[in-house]
């Protein structure tokens, strides 16, 4: 990290710290939590495929364009447009409230998380296991252990993200990922190949890698477009703020495409990790986002040697949540630096309290204060409030109007001008300036209007 002062700005060692930093940011619960309940909900391999082409087109050009955009302003995104446009900063200003609702019930699930963690590891997997899978809906509405158990856990998982951002950006987050990145990746290979050799897991495996067209529908581009803004960290400020720490040097172009294989590599390692051994065990789609939670701890009960592989699973989730929150933590904080002008320590303060207060609302949403609000996800609480409103709403609007003012408002150009600052070209710039320009905006509209309907019960697209 560059400079000695608050006010200087940070940045990474280079292009690798940036891309395992980065990468660690995009590889995170939306990868090990969310891509498998998804893909078990959209019918298995069609998902996959429709993901996979989304995240080629979509997120790498979307990814590019965030980056770019945080490179050449040198701000997080409730400035970066602003000093690109000035009647378009609101767009950077609606942008920086995404990471600030996401992060708290991120926490909340990191809590989950760490609480599994604890439990296999010392030995508690049968209690994990318990009532069918039952207990994870009674720990989280209080039923097992109060709430207070889920506070005390969400507490420490907040407070470990806290002082890693509080240790700034090359210490807290590159030098951690460079640790977690390669481990990460080390046992989800490890533990899917030891899954892979389990008697009848192969149907699994058909299920999920097999594109079954007849399962096609809107709402497997609605799902696979929510799981990119989640998984790749976009249209949220996260890859904006990012860029404003890259180096000039440092080529764009690669580091996307490194990051988007990263990313994509583990959420398919991930879905193999867990949807065929779910499907093979007759849970399929029925635990939703309770999948990891609920129909893991019993494949581990059933498997040899799944009290090892228990606690080594859940420790993996737990550094990919960990990162990905300090991601979205440190989007954040330099968000109210960049907005407020305020110092990194004082906007890290005001930051973490409102984790804690809007984190403390999703836990309080299980229990006595659950709500039915329509047409919000019914049983999912505050914390399924806070994931709709970002992920299917203000996410998508997000990126299309980014689309918009890159398009068409300051043009390709600058971006493409600034892609090209590091010497090397920009290769895919034909591509780019399409899905920026046509391709992106066109789909992003039609798919939230269809996701609009659908959630207020026009008409269904499943």
């Amino acid at each position: 990290m560059s400079g000695g002062t608050e006010s200087e700005r940070a940045s990474f060692s280079g292009r690798i710290g940036f891309v395992i930093a980065a990468a660690a940011s995009a590889v995170g619960l939306g990868n090990l939590w969310r891509f498998p309940y998804l893909t078990s909900h959209y019918g298995g391999g069609i998902f996959v495929v429709v993901y996979i082409i989304m995240a080629l087109t979509f997120g790498f050009s979307l990814m590019a364009a965030e980056i770019a955009i945080g490179r050449k302003t040198g701000r997080s995104c409730t400035r970066a447009f602003r000093d690109l446009s000035e009647k378009h900063g609101w767009i950077g200003a609606l942008a920086g409230i995404v990471p600030v609702l996401i992060v708290p019930y991120y926490c909340v699930i990191g809590g989950w998380v760490f609480k599994w963690f604890a439990e296999s590891a010392s030995g508690g997997l049968s209690v994990l296991a318990s009532d069918g899978g039952g207990f994870w809906w009674d720990y989280i509405t209080g039923g097992a252990e109060g709430l207070g158990d889920p506070f005390v856990w969400f507490g420490l998982f907040a407070l470990m993200c806290t002082v890693c951002i509080a240790a700034g950006v090359e210490k807290g987050i590159e030098k951690m990922s460079k640790i977690l990145m390669p481990a990460l990746l080390a046992m989800i290979v490890i533990i899917t190949a030891y899954e892979l050799t389990l008697p009848g897991i192969w149907d699994g495996v058909a299920f999920y890698l097999n594109p079954d067209v007849s399962k096609l529908s809107m709402g497997t581009f609605l799902g696979a477009t929510s799981q990119i803004f989640y998984s790749m960290s976009l249209a949220m400020g996260i890859m904006i703020t990012y860029g404003s720490y890259m180096r000039k040097e440092d080529s764009i172009e690669k580091s996307v495409r490194n990051i988007s294989m990263i990313d994509t590599v583990v959420a398919i390692l991930a879905g193999l990790l867990i949807v065929p051994s779910a499907f093979m065990f007759g849970f399929g789609d029925s635990q939703s986002m309770g999948l990891m939670f609920v129909s893991l701890p019993q494949v581990f009960a059933q498997m040899p040697g799944g009290s090892i592989v228990a606690p080594v699973f859940y420790l993996m989730v737990l550094f990919a949540a960990m990162t990905s929150a300090i991601s979205l933590l440190e989007a954040a904080v330099s968000g109210f630096v960049d907005r407020f002008g305020s110092g990194r320590r004082k906007s890290l303060a005001v930051s973490a309290l409102v984790v804690a207060g809007l984190g403390a609302l999703c836990i309080l949403g299980f229990g006595p204060l659950m709500t039915d609000l329509a047409p919000f996800d019914q049983g999912a609480g505050w914390l399924g409030i806070f994931d709709t409103v970002t992920n299917s709403l203000l996410m998508p609007i997000v990126a299309i109007l980014t689309c918009a003012f890159i398009g068409y408002v300051i043009k390709t150009e600058p971006i493409e001008d600034e892609v090209e600052a590091c010497g090397n070209g920009f290769r895919s710039k034909g591509l780019f300036r399409i899905m920026i320009r046509y391709v992106c905006p066109i789909c992003l509209l039609a798919i939230l209007v269809f996701g609009l309907a659908d959630m207020f019960g026009l008409f269904s697209v499943y």
